[in-house]
């Protein structure tokens, strides 16, 4: 599993000047589209190293992360207990939720769809095991932007992630389900190689108005 292998080291970027401002603003994105109340019960698909998971359960969520990296899943249950949360992690895949039908109020998915080589597949049963009136948020990767075309040469390259992902467009990840969008956007108009002391909230916005964003958020809600 490619994923295990990277799991000790997947947090470092995120430590740095650039990973914590992308981690920011995708973020923001995030949760201008979905707002959780306390007590939501919510799946984290793809939940890594657990990042959103902590991020959900500090608002109040009861939280449950899948992931099919037994490493990563180790490293989110120590970073929760080391939080004082608790959050439940099992080892799934998206494919295969080993749920029962309308289980969740919402489901979150960040940073993971890009991985997913069948996402309309890996979408039905998202929404399968979402509630009736239940709203779903996917965060991915924008295949047509500065970071996209950066990860697509980076799968040329045996020892990257990327080799193992399918980036999407925003009108590819908006065709998922039409009917049911509420919203979709796109952030992270900075690129990928700006320099350190140009990275601002300034440098974002005045980018929106030129650039394509390198991450994309879609947000749905399940028909009663």
């Amino acid at each position: 599993m490619f994923f295990d292998k990277i799991a000790d080291s997947y947090d470092k970027w995120y430590e740095t000047k650039l990973g914590s401002f992308v981690d920011e603003v995708e973020t923001k994105l995030a949760f201008d589209f979905f707002q959780p109340t306390k007590g939501m019960k919510i799946l984290d698909v793809g939940c890594g190293t657990g990042n959103f998971s902590i991020k959900l359960a500090k608002k109040g969520c009861k939280v449950i992360g899948v992931d099919i990296s037994d490493a990563m899943l180790e490293i989110a249950r120590k970073k929760a207990k080391s939080n004082n949360l608790n959050i439940t992690f099992y080892n799934m895949n998206v494919y295969d939720l080993d749920f029962d039908d309308e289980t969740f109020d919402a489901i979150f998915s960040m940073a993971a769809f890009e991985f997913i080589k069948e996402p309309e597949k890996a979408f039905k049963e998202m929404m399968r095991v979402l509630k009736p009136g239940g709203q779903l948020l996917i965060g991915t990767i924008h295949k047509d932007s500065h970071w996209g075309r950066l990860y697509l040469k980076q799968a040329c390259k045996p020892d990257s992630i990327f080799r193992f992902a399918n980036f999407k467009t925003l009108k590819e990840l908006e065709d998922l389900d039409r009917k049911n969008l509420i919203k979709s956007g796109e952030c992270l108009f900075i690129p990928p190689d700006i320099r350190e002391d140009e990275i601002s909230w300034e440098k974002e916005r005045e980018l929106s108005q030129s650039e394509r964003g390198g991450f994309i958020c879609a947000l749905w809600k399940k028909t009663e």
